[in-house]
């Protein structure tokens, strides 16, 4: 296969779809086998648990107690006065209860519902905020994924490419050198030929092992991250369409990204974060108000003072009570202002850094956005110095067979194409990645981006 047709066939490669090993079928290998997935799922799982713990702040709590075990009491009163039928009025009287030793249980039942609580109310804030991090947790590590594979993708196909290139080129090479070498001792061509020959024949031979290494690195880390066999990818090929849609304004990127970018809204929420967290501090010296209930029972018998003819005395009591309770805290030893100005100072670093985040962003997408719209000149020029290195190629070939050009001049000219039609490739491969970059930085990528049209 000579230069021109090799260039032909790459650019064909742009134009139709790929049966297997597609940009959106390595998508999907990689959402089912890399490790980062796995380690955003968990980070999206536990931000719903923080908005299921969010509901439950409100929700009334019950809790039940229970003691048994050896128990003493003694209960004196003195100086008391009562009365009953046939008795009279006894004044000064005093009463004794008392067991040394005895067996006694206790238990409780409690009920409590918050009805007022600021602190609570920042609290159950910032658990829905963290709720809603771990899912840009999740989106941010589908659009970083999403991006790394097709780099890792376009990565394969362009090393397979080039070797390619390198291959049908040293082929080229190697047929010049032994007619270089068949001339030189027909005495129609001299040393210098087959020594230019030889040269490129070597050069060419170690740029082929350079490239077949380049290629088995860029299939390892594709392998790694989707888990695809060697018959896999040896079927990655470059079938993205490069044109897309209309690229649209640059404002109107700057603020999609400042709109939808997943690390500025992480960041977002961050300071939002801070701010609940400061508030919660600030309202922790605010009063709170709970409706109560609670009902509980104690028993002790035994032997004590007192006891009756059986020896034995029991102490039991009945306590219950529904209501109201509020709650005030009245001195803190300056905690609270302390913590409050240490949240402060983490507020205001937040907020730095989201302003920080926000001013790189729009750097990337802006200088990202300036050269997609420069890339299509480019394009043009690399698809018109790929004709024309084609057309030197024919002219060169051609000459060289009536004797007007050397075999320095013909190798110069393969090199040329080759060169022409690898750039080409490489630029197309560059236009349609720094695409998809910015709409990851707009976080709008998604797994129609990744399908040619």
């Amino acid at each position: 296969m000579h230069i021109k047709t090799l260039g032909a066939a790459l650019l064909l490669t742009w134009g139709g779809l790929a049966t297997a090993g597609t940009l959106a079928q390595a998508w999907q290998a990689a959402r089912q086998h890399d490790p980062d997935v796995a380690v955003a799922q968990a980070a999206r799982q536990t931000g719903q648990a923080r908005r299921q713990l969010a509901q439950t702040l409100w929700r009334p709590t019950v809790g039940a107690t229970a003691s048994a075990g050896l128990m003493g009491a003694d209960s004196r009163m003195d100086g008391a006065s009562f009365g009953a039928p046939g008795l009279g009025q006894v004044e000064g009287a005093s009463f004794r209860s008392a067991v040394d030793a005895g067996l006694g249980y206790r238990w409780s039942v409690g009920a409590r519902l918050p009805i007022y609580s600021p602190e609570r109310q920042a609290q159950g804030r910032q658990l829905e905020l963290a709720g809603e991090a771990g899912d840009l947790v999740w989106l941010a590590t589908e659009q970083q994924l999403m991006l790394k594979t097709a780099e890792r993708h376009h990565a394969v196909a362009l090393a397979a490419a080039a070797l390619q290139l390198l291959r049908q080129q040293q082929a080229a090479v190697d047929k010049a050198l032994v007619e270089a070498q068949d001339r030189f001792k027909l005495g129609d061509q001299p040393i210098t030929d087959t020594h230019e020959a030889t040269a490129r024949a070597q050069g060419l031979r170690a740029r082929v092992l350079a490239a077949e290494v380049d290629l088995q690195l860029a299939r390892r880390a594709l392998a790694d991250s989707t888990g695809w066999p060697d018959a896999e990818l040896d079927k990655v090929a470059l079938a993205t369409d490069t044109t897309g849609a209309p690229l649209g304004g640059l404002d109107g990127w700057l603020d999609r990204v400042l709109r939808h970018n997943p690390s500025l809204r992480q960041q977002a929420l961050a300071v939002a974060q801070a701010e609940q967290e400061l508030r919660k501090a600030d309202r922790g010296a605010s009063a709170t108000v709970d409706l109560v209930a609670q009902l509980g029972r104690d028993h002790l018998s035994g032997h004590g003072p007192g006891s009756g003819a059986s020896g034995s005395s029991a102490m039991s009591g009945t306590q219950y009570m529904a209501g109201v309770q509020v709650n005030l805290p009245l001195y803190t030893g300056g905690q609270r202002a302390a913590r409050a100005l240490e949240l402060g100072g983490q507020l205001a670093q937040a907020q730095a850094e989201l302003d920080r985040s926000q001013q790189q962003l729009t750097q990337q997408a802006r200088a990202t956005w300036l050269r997609l719209d420069a890339g299509q000149a480019r394009l043009e020029a690399l698809a018109a110095a790929q004709r024309a290195s084609i057309a030197r190629l024919d002219a060169t070939r051609l000459g060289r067979q009536v004797g007007h050009r050397t075999t320095l001049e013909l190798l110069d000219a393969e090199s040329e194409a080759a060169g022409a039609a690898l750039a080409l490739t490489q630029w197309r491969s560059t236009l349609t990645l720094e695409r998809l970059r910015l709409l990851s930085l707009a976080g709008g990528l998604d797994e129609a981006a990744l399908t040619p049209h």
